[in-house]
């Protein structure tokens, strides 16, 4: 019943936001640690694989189960800023959103130079900059905002034809 609604997306959408959030308090946390690179998840991976997941769920094929990314106490499944794509396994489970790096599987320098557009080094071998992580942390609450108003309005209509009040 509730996977012909938007619910399964925006609770995945709020689960994200959620992670995300976790992630980004603590790259302000350790503003001032030297040498501490910058943790975020990757928000077009996600979309994408919300999409692919909203398109397989208008045109089921016999057998295909919809991949769960995350519930909200379990971090794996979302997709950490990492430079491999996103890949299908065989089983319609996407394979790079089954795990999430620590901090010591990160090896930035085999990643190779950084992109013109990422955060340069500070002095103290740390990229992170207040500014930027907080432009980033406003950006995800209204995004998580978003998808809890609109939750909050599909289980008001839900609530509405279950009591057959307008």
């Amino acid at each position: 019943m509730f996977n012909s609604t938007s619910l399964p997306a925006l609770e995945q959408t709020a689960i994200f936001t959620q992670r995300r959030h976790e992630l980004l308090a603590g790259n302000l946390a350790n503003l001032d640690t030297p040498d501490y690179r910058a943790k975020d998840l990757q928000v077009s991976q996600f979309q994408a694989a919300l999409a692919d997941s909203i398109d397989a769920a208008r045109n089921p094929s016999p057998g295909y189960a919809l991949p769960k990314l995350t519930t909200p106490s379990s971090p794996q499944g979302l997709p950490m800023a990492t430079s491999r794509p996103l890949q299908k396994s065989g089983n319609g489970d996407f394979a790079t959103l089954a795990k999430v790096l620590s901090p010591g599987d990160r090896d930035d320098f085999a990643l190779g130079p950084r992109q013109a557009m990422e955060p340069i080094v500070l002095h103290d071998g740390s990229d992170v900059s207040l500014e930027s992580q907080v432009t980033k942390i406003a950006k995800n609450q209204s995004m998580h905002n978003l998808a809890i108003a609109t939750m909050r309005s599909q289980f008001g209509l839900l609530r509405a034809a279950i009591t057959e009040r307008a």
